[in-house]
């Protein structure tokens, strides 16, 4: 089903200072990781402590200063991990510690070396995650959507999340000028080739995505509806995504250019740009029953949500040539003993390391040796054998 990949795993999580841990060091065989216990106890900080070691603010999407233990006085904290991988043992380390300014900066580290950016980190691992604030995705705001879109996209395009920056900033500087200088033509000329350039090259990565997202959901999932999670059928509401293949590159940016130059009076008087990436949506629909996914039950979108975090991991093992790393926060609630041990099925036949999340212990013994399971209390870890 899948080629040939290199299968990488977590073999051992440290943190300092981070959330509700003052200290810890859990070593780990490899396998799937269990971690229940009560609300509150720190379950799901182990994971967005992972979720760390790629681009970006981590799965909460919180600022860096948020993160340290309330007693922890400098502010600072530490996340780090061994890989298991082909090539051996690799370390990475990521935290927020005092600059040489003394200002807190966070800082990203590769077998003891620092690293230049975030993106570095998706050189060695990739991270998926599933959380709870999920689960309303489909019927919420369309902005959610795309945020979970472009996440994808970083996934097995780490310049991706450049481009989006890039374009926002130059959206946000085509705003200003319009309100406060609107004959400053010139200008407005430059900043519009750059949201052409860069608009376009995001619709194009979107669009690419979509469509080998789509394949591989397919083959993970079929068609016929007797899956364990149904099929998805993805695709984009924008006009540049629509026209992501319909021409070369170079005509659609000019066309885009055009499109802001001749907008400039509506714009200019709605107080924000109207047309362009930043207003696309990420469209969803439940293949069997060919229903879209905001008109399907809680248990049925929380099976596509599952279904689609499956493709994606499908499709990353094959693009990076690595098995990525997948967090399952309170996944198993939603689902019954059958749909649980076909969802660790499908994770064994894709090669990912998963860490999952629950309250309840027992529903999870039918795993027996495929997953090595803790019991979390107060920011303390414990071996359940």
């Amino acid at each position: 089903m899948v080629r040939p990949v290199d299968r990488v795993t977590v073999s051992t999580i440290s943190l300092s200072n981070f959330r509700n841990y003052a200290s810890l060091q859990l070593p780990l065989s490899g396998c799937h990781v269990v971690l229940t216990g009560p609300n509150g106890s720190g379950k799901t900080n182990l994971l967005e402590a992972i979720s760390f070691l790629s681009p970006g603010r981590g799965m909460r999407r919180v600022a860096y200063t948020e993160i340290a233990r309330e007693q922890s006085p400098e502010g600072s904290w530490a996340v780090s991990v061994a890989l298991d991988g082909p090539m051996g043992e690799i370390k990475l380390g990521t935290g927020l510690q005092n600059g040489p300014d003394g200002l807190l900066q966070r800082r990203i580290r590769i077998n003891g070396a620092t690293a230049k950016s975030a993106e570095s980190l998706s050189d060695h691992i990739s991270v998926l995650w599933l959380t709870p604030q999920m689960d309303s995705l489909f019927i919420g705001a369309a902005s959610e959507r795309r945020k979970w879109l472009d996440r994808m996209v970083l996934a097995i395009d780490k310049a991706h999340g450049t481009r989006v920056n890039a374009f926002e900033k130059a959206m946000r500087q085509r705003n200003r000028l319009l309100e406060e200088a609107p004959h400053e033509t010139v200008w407005l000329d430059g900043i519009e080739a750059q949201m052409a350039e860069f608009g376009s090259a995001i619709a194009t990565a979107r669009a690419e995505l979509i469509s080998l997202l789509n394949r591989s959901l397919s083959i993970l999932h079929g068609e016929d509806g007797t899956s364990a999670f149904p099929n998805a059928l993805l695709g984009l509401e924008g006009v540049l995504e629509s026209e992501a293949f319909a021409r070369p590159a170079i005509e659609s940016e000019e066309h885009y250019r055009t499109v802001l130059k001749q907008g400039r009076g509506r714009d200019r008087a709605a107080g924000r740009t109207l047309i362009g990436p930043h207003r696309s949506d990420l469209l969803v629909r439940h293949g069997p029953k060919d229903m879209v996914a905001a008109k399907c039950s809680t248990g049925e979108q929380k099976a596509l949500l599952l279904g689609i975090v499956l493709g994606h991991a499908h499709l990353v093992a094959e693009r990076a040539g690595r098995t990525p790393v997948v967090l399952l926060d309170e996944v198993a609630a939603h689902l019954d003993e059958a749909r649980r041990l076909a969802l660790f099925d499908l994770l064994d036949r894709l090669g990912c390391q998963a860490f999952v999340t629950g309250t309840d212990d027992r529903i999870f013994l039918p795993l027996g040796q495929r997953a090595e399971r803790f019991h979390v209390s107060c920011g303390t870890i414990e071996a359940i054998e």
